[in-house]
């Protein structure tokens, strides 16, 4: 029977290239996902992983072979790799971002065999996205995982679930199944289908079986698209995938000799939601109901680790998305992500409009293979996710290439004929061949559209960059110019939706960023910590959901020019509240209602808190503030903000209390100086030393300068279970605190 097992422990690295014949002495041990280097968070080059690497692995066989076919399965490695096992060259895989295999049976033997894997991470031009400069970096190594597989030499290659006209009685669902026959003679068979709901709840588990036998031919493959009707499964309802309510359910398909009480000679399992998603002239609609699309775009990348974040980080993403900022929507700029942050956008309801890899350039014909081969390769493995409502088959930013669009676009549609294709450009004037007019829109506001459907996938970033150090008004700045297009969109029944540029900053080439070669396009820092502006998202969550009351100051007079007395506004707060009452001391300051006049389309406007010149004359009293946010009336949110800066504590946090020890997975470290109040007080620098108690590291710098008052760095377990302590210490302040994560 099949067996699949991760590949990801026991491997050694060497930071150049080695022969073959190197001693094992000549690397270190590593777990996979691996970067092939530690990087600082800021100022490096991309000559600190730009480089040729080796991988080896020594292993023995898991299970016997009997008589199975083995693969090597590689979820990515980047960008360029060649594979050898037992002295064997296996092939050549270029590019970063899809996964690949190789069949491995005729290569392994009984005891030890020796798997060895030279990885080319520099900037290649013959390989997507390089040929030209691009605003991010792709890091280096085997930074996802791997898996060794075995299966029956009839088996399952993929099935592709196609659920149809699910808003109607006649849903049905399509199985396409292709099947492998690697022996000399046909091979006549069954199949039955069981699908699950995987609601505890759930009702579904319902069987479908083809009576009538199929044959695959020696030797070769058969695709079989059967259509199953509604009452195929039963007496029930199915249960529609929804933002709020993301329903899955689970398909497992068997292979068998008989129709019954056969022997089962293959078996899979995948996941697939009910749902009709499409894009039309006045707007987005998911099973039948308007949605105006919120989101931001994702970089893979993290501080220090590069791309090679294990799932738990993945995933992490992802909730920050949907739970933290409050979007629907994420678009995976540039390129095909982790299956770990694809799964879990399925899970929790968020909406991806996932694309190839690219950035501005396309290459020769030998460029463009590869990239065809992308579209394929991305939309195999991505198809069965719910989540996924857009395919991006145009290289961002790109210039128009009619004959090669054209071939994307067919293959998007010939591999996955129930979703839409969209094609991010930066000019109107594009040449229209997929289905949605997907936009970078940099004119600090929306550009009416020209064609439709419309979504505008970029805006901001680069035109407005902000810090997390930098001042108040330009922070408050950087939140209302997102308000601002937000608005704007919120009001344009032909626009379907707008994606911020974009999530977090980045690392990027010399020749964009900063100084110190960041992107600080982010609404969020690099660690994920919030600005502003990604208040501003969050604020536009259901109250029902959750209440958010985000005071948009540092509530430090001098922190505004001329003091803040003459300004036509003093500062601003993001709320889903009704109202706000501000207190100054014992005083009450006023009672306000949101910015409309502004932000008429915002289901939730910023409120703008007046009166400067009374505010003036109130901060020379040196009061303290209470902002109480109500709902129909009743007080529901109450936030307090001091003008004592000094720092109260130093706070120090894990995402995670319990970790896998294994080696790979890791949980991010927040630490911050507040105030009182627990507000980040971003001028009080200070030198955090940190110190791990335990079977852990830490990923990250030790000491940490820190500036803007919040900063992060990474947990990561090694392999042993037990209880780890860490501590930090901001000097000169005198401030400590701990926190401590279990290993199992």
């Amino acid at each position: 029977m099949r067996a699949v097992h991760n590949f990801n422990q026991g491997w050694l690295y060497a930071s150049r290239e080695l022969s073959h014949h190197a001693p094992d002495s000549d690397f270190s041990p590593v777990t996979l996902p691996h970067s092939n280097a530690i990087v600082p968070h800021h100022n490096f080059d991309v000559n600190a992983y730009a480089f040729i690497s080796t991988y080896r692995k020594r292993f023995t066989l898991p299970e016997a072979v009997s008589g199975r076919r083995v693969f090597l399965d590689f979820e990515g490695v980047m960008i360029s790799s060649q594979v050898w096992i037992n002295g064997h060259y296996l092939g050549e895989h270029d590019g970063g971002y899809t996964p690949f295999s190789y069949d491995i049976t005729e290569h392994v033997q009984d005891g030890e065999n020796v798997l060895q894997v030279r990885v080319d991470s520099t900037e290649r031009p013959d390989i997507p996205p390089f040929g030209f400069i691009v605003d991010y970096l792709t890091f280096g190594g085997i930074y996802r995982d791997v898996a060794l597989r075995y299966v029956e030499p009839i088996y399952i290659k993929d099935v592709f679930i196609k659920p149809t006209k699910v808003l109607t009685h006649d849903m049905s669902i399509f199985f396409q199944m292709t099947l492998v026959n690697h022996n000399p003679t046909p091979f006549e068979g069954y199949y039955v289908i069981n699908v699950r709901d995987l609601d505890p709840d759930g009702e579904v588990d319902c069987n479908m079986v083809r009576d009538e036998p199929f044959t695959i031919p020696a030797n070769g493959t058969l695709v079989l698209d059967e259509e199953f009707w509604g009452d195929a499964f039963g007496p029930f309802s199915p249960k529609l995938w929804t933002l709020n309510e993301p329903r899955l359910y689970l398909a497992s398909i068997e292979i068998c000799t008989e129709v019954a009480g056969g022997i089962v000679i293959d078996y899979i399992e995948e996941r697939f939601g009910l749902r009709e998603a499409e894009f039309r002239t006045d707007g987005f609609y998911l099973n039948g109901e308007k949605v105006k699309l919120r989101g931001v775009n994702r970089h893979q990348n993290y501080p220090y680790i590069g791309a090679a974040a294990p799932a738990r980080l993945q995933r992490k993403d992802a909730d920050i998305v949907k739970y933290e900022l409050g979007c629907n929507i994420v678009r995976t700029s540039h390129y095909p992500q982790s299956p770990h942050f694809i799964e879990r956008c399925d899970e929790i309801g968020l909406l991806v409009f996932e694309e190839i890899p690219g950035w501005q350039n396309i290459g020769d014909s030998d460029w463009k293979a590869l990239s065809l081969r992308d579209v394929q390769a991305m939309i195999e493995r991505d198809r069965n996710h719910p989540s996924i409502i857009l395919w991006g088959v145009r290289i961002n930013e790109s210039w128009d290439d009619e004959g090669f669009y054209r071939l994307t676009n067919e293959i998007a549609h010939r591999y996955d004929p129930t979703r839409q294709t969209g094609g991010v450009r930066y000019f109107q004037e594009s040449q229209f061949l997929e289905d949605v007019f997907t936009l970078n829109d940099f004119s600090n506001s929306v550009q009416e559209p020209k064609n439709t459907p419309h979504l505008v996938t970029e805006y901001m970033g680069h035109m407005f960059p902000t810090k997390i150090y930098d001042s108040e008004e330009r922070q408050v700045e950087h939140a209302l110019r997102h308000a601002k297009i937000q608005d704007k969109m919120m009001g344009m029944d032909n626009v379907t939706g707008a994606i911020a540029w974009c999530m977090f900053d980045y690392n990027t080439h010399v020749e964009f960023g900063s100084g110190d070669r960041i992107c600080y396009h982010g609404i969020m820092d690099m660690w994920r910590l919030p600005k502003f502006a990604a208040a501003l998202y969050e604020s536009q969550i259901d109250p029902s959901e959750r209440i958010v009351l985000r005071p948009a100051t540092f509530y430090a007079f001098g922190d505004k020019s001329n003091g803040g007395g003459d300004q036509d506004f003093d500062y601003i707060v993001f709320s889903n509240c009704d109202e706000l009452e501000i207190y100054l001391g014992d005083d009450l300051l006023g009672r306000y209602q949101p910015d409309r006049a502004h932000f008429p389309h915002l289901l939730h406007p910023p409120f703008r808190i007046g009166d400067g010149q009374m505010w003036y004359t109130h901060r020379l009293r040196v009061a303290d503030a209470r902002i109480v946010g109500y709902r129909n009336g009743a007080a529901v949110a109450e936030e307090r903000l001091t003008t004592n800066k000094l720092p109260e504590q130093l706070f120090l946090t894990a995402d995670d209390p319990v970790l896998h020890a294994d080696g790979a997975d890791m949980t991010r470290i927040v630490f911050k100086l507040v105030d009182k109040y627990g507000h980040r007080l971003p001028h009080a620098h200070a030198v955090v030393t940190f110190e791990v108690e335990g079977e852990a590291d830490l990923i990250g710098v030790n000491s940490f300068p820190l500036v803007g008052g919040q900063a992060g760095m990474y947990l990561k377990a090694r392999h042993a279970a037990g209880m780890v302590t860490v501590r930090a210490t901001a000097a000169p302040f005198g401030l400590s605190a701990e926190v401590k994560v279990a290993l199992e």
